[in-house]
């Protein structure tokens, strides 16, 4: 292991970062320093910039898989080599948002209505009152009985 990788795999422990997170990271980094053969503190930012476009358009990886890209060089060259100013950019996900699926009223009087347990309905109201989602009241779909 080189000293470099070790700085920045220490780095990352002292953070409290995930074994997982830590993996991605520096497979990250070592991919970059493999795409240009060199060591990747002698990578300039803009070749960073030139390696996440690679990966987005010529790899054709999934936008969220360049991001973790760019999250652990950045990583590397904020922390690990106390560059402030690296910044990288890669274009926004392409995938367009998914709106909720609003009930209407006959589908809210039933889902209330057949709520036997008080306070599984008061929750339910108040949930989608505020706008909640299920994992925020701390219950899953599933934990709701409906008789049907």
């Amino acid at each position: 292991m080189t000293p470099l990788r070790k700085k920045m795999i220490d780095d990352m422990v002292v953070r409290g970062l995930s074994d997982h997170t830590i993996k991605s990271y520096t497979q990250a980094v070592t991919g970059l320093a493999c795409h240009y053969n060199r060591s990747p503190d002698r990578i300039e930012p803009r070749e960073v910039q030139d390696y996440l476009l690679f990966l987005l358009r010529d790899r054709e990886l999934a936008w969220a898989s360049c991001n973790l890209y760019r999250v652990g060089i950045r990583f590397f060259y904020r922390t690990t080599l106390g560059l402030p100013d690296a910044r990288f950019f890669i274009p926004g996900s392409k995938q367009p948002k998914r709106l909720p699926e609003i009930l209407n009223r006959e589908e809210l009087v039933r889902l209330f209505t057949l709520t036997v347990n008080r306070k599984h309905r008061a929750l339910l109201m108040t949930a989608y009152a505020a706008g909640l989602r299920c994992s925020v009241t701390g219950h899953s779909r599933a934990s709701f009985h409906y008789p049907t």
